[in-house]
């Protein structure tokens, strides 16, 4: 087996509108063309050729393992650690960080309305 790069990350959300409008309009990714599936949902843009694909809508209450820890989430990197954080505060979102990892990477931690936490890096 050859893998060749990570090509999308799929979170099933409760309220595909809310998550939308979270993804599209709070945090501004670009929506990207979806097949007609038989399910609520949308496609976004995460940079280069990676995607986010979220999946609705979610009737049953996810697990604390994913919403209650950082270790269920995926980043992503950023240009600018003082710019992310910026449009951050202007957006009005509340977020951990930035704080630098024992490697000297920083990170800042970001809840979206269904609890998946979402990295941004530098």
């Amino acid at each position: 087996m050859n893998i060749l790069e990570l090509d999308h990350v799929a979170l099933y959300v409760a309220d595909a509108e809310q998550s939308i409008q979270f993804y599209r309009d709070v945090l501004e990714l670009e929506p990207l063309p979806r097949p007609a599936f038989d399910f609520p949902g949308a496609w976004f843009s995460l940079g280069g050729n990676k995607q986010l694909h979220l999946l609705g809508n979610r009737a049953e209450p996810l697990e604390e393992t994913v919403l209650g820890s950082r270790k269920n989430h995926f980043a992503v990197k950023v240009a600018d650690m003082e710019e992310t954080e910026a449009f951050l505060r202007r957006k009005g979102l509340t977020f951990r960080g930035p704080k630098a990892r024992p490697d000297g990477i920083r990170q800042i931690f970001l809840q979206d309305p269904d609890g998946y936490w979402l990295e941004f890096n530098e």
